[in-house]
């Protein structure tokens, strides 16, 4: 069934010996799945769970999929890699020491995968990101391409080392240290460094960066090859900050065998039903961007748009399991969201709705607007001079704890957006201007606030214009 999917980015890129690694982006979870082609057969790395974007990728390319690898049992997404095995007849690798209980082909460090008379890939044990980490180096006749390096060495930093308990994180980031020192002895200057988890992941340490995704560069810039293990430890480990709660259970399903995706459209939700979930203060999401949003909206419904990290945001906030209902402007834009919650194991949709606000409700009494301002309102408004606008009684910051401490508004209640439904007691009486970096995430606080009777101003803007509007900041 071909479903529409906005959030996918494929690029490929020729390389020596014929060889063509195509990178299927999925920047809404900051991750990337590769497939790599000698122009007969393939061998797929991580791939995500909606696995008809890699046999399509490997189509283009001309090449069979022979090979599915997995350099490490992920915590961010559902795994692909057992069905598109499966649906393929490919051999499906993952590390010997993580005891799968499918069936796989188990490796280990200096195991090579002949793919064909031209093309291998050998493994490297890389553990850091987790244990019994694997990275898988590419090699043609001429000898090593680059390297998958999965969650060990990413660009301009590392995975992230306390996903499995903080209790293991120092033993880990030890690790990660030596297997990135490792992967840069291994390898040649021009080797190519293709990691799973990119900007926007909370599987990296810290952010990605870096202009070219080569070992000569990582030499020059990544703290793991430019930092004494001490220091290197120290510096990834402060830098850590909280990751989606969801992350918790996507560790287990991916260890057991993920089951097949199924993405048949939801049951329709029809205008009395929606209003009855409104009600009863069930997870409606509006799929729509920001803008539609604050210009009309059903009262009580969540603003998760599609443009932005809807999975990451929606699974982080949610309690595990319970009933969601997809509401977008057309049918495409329901199935796209449904793709890309699937992708994090929200399988069990309660149903979906397509449509204008003014189409789904029951009454006019139902729908709302909210206000939205920029940085240079919100100035005017603290200097007590909100021209329009209603008065900023209070200034909420939604953004992560290490947005927070590096700069933020003076006198700001801080509360993360994943933790809000859960504080809104903490937040004080009155109006609420609520901002994040960009707006997304204020737009989904406010929809929160709205459900709790407490109106806001959306600051629908870039964090970095604040100072120059004039708001007064402060860090920590």
């Amino acid at each position: 069934m071909q479903v529409t999917d906005t959030t996918t980015e494929l690029t490929e890129d020729p390389l020596a010996d014929g060889l063509t690694v195509a990178t299927v982006a999925t920047s809404s979870l900051g991750d990337h799945s590769y497939v790599a082609a000698d122009g007969e057969v393939a061998v797929v790395i991580d791939p995500q769970r909606d696995v008809d974007r890699l046999i399509a990728a490997a189509g283009r390319l001309g090449a069979r999929i022979t090979a599915v690898l997995e350099t490490h049992v992920h915590n961010d997404y559902v795994s692909g890699g057992l069905e598109l095995s499966r649906l393929t007849g490919a051999e499906y690798g993952v590390a010997a020491a993580d005891q799968a209980p499918f069936e796989h082909r188990p490796l280990r460090d200096g195991d090579v995968l002949e793919l064909s008379a031209r093309t291998r890939v050998r493994v490297v044990a890389t553990p850091g990101h987790t244990f019994h980490h694997l990275s898988y180096v590419l090699e043609g006749d001429a000898g090593p391409v680059g390297v998958f390096t999965g969650g060990s060495l990413l660009l301009g930093t590392t995975g992230r080392t306390d996903l499995l308990g903080s209790e293991h994180s120092q033993e880990l980031a030890r690790h990660q240290h030596a297997s990135a020192r490792k992967l840069a002895d291994l390898l040649p200057d021009g080797a190519q460094v293709w990691p799973t988890h990119g900007f926007g992941s909370f599987c990296s340490a810290t952010q990605s960066s870096g202009e070219t995704a080569d070992i000569a560069e990582q030499r020059r810039i990544n703290p793991a090859l430019t930092l004494a293990e001490a220091a290197f430890v120290e510096q990834a480990l402060s830098g850590l900050d909280s990751y989606p709660a969801y992350y918790a259970h996507m560790g287990v399903r991916n260890a057991e065998g993920p089951e097949s995706l199924d993405l048949r459209p939801p049951e329709p939700a029809a205008p009395e039903e929606l209003k009855r979930r409104l009600a009863a203060g069930e997870w409606v999401v509006d799929l729509r961007n920001r803008t539609a949003y604050a210009d009309s909206h059903l009262a009580g419904i969540v603003s998760l748009g599609l443009d932005g990290p809807l999975a990451t945001w929606l699974g982080w906030m949610i309690d595990w399991g319970a009933p969601v209902t997809l509401v977008g402007e057309t049918g495409e834009q329901v199935a796209a969201a449904r793709r890309e919650l699937a992708r994090i194991g929200i399988d069990a949709l309660a149903g979906a709705a397509a449509g204008q606000p003014a189409e789904l409700a029951v009454d006019p009494g139902q729908l709302r607007d909210t206000p939205t301002a920029m940085f240079a309102d919100l100035a005017d408004a603290l200097r007590g001079r909100p021209g329009d606008l209603p008065v900023a009684d209070v200034v909420l910051d939604v953004r992560t704890n290490n947005e927070f401490r590096a700069a933020h508004v003076q006198d700001a209640v801080h509360v993360p957006l994943y933790e809000l439904k859960d504080r809104l007691t903490e937040i004080p009486a009155g109006t609420v201007w609520v901002h994040c970096g960009s707006g997304y995430r204020a737009t989904a606080a406010a929809s929160v606030l709205e459900q709790a009777g407490r109106p806001s101003v959306i600051v629908d803007d870039q964090f970095g214009n604040a100072e120059n509007a004039g708001v007064p900041m402060t860090a920590i």
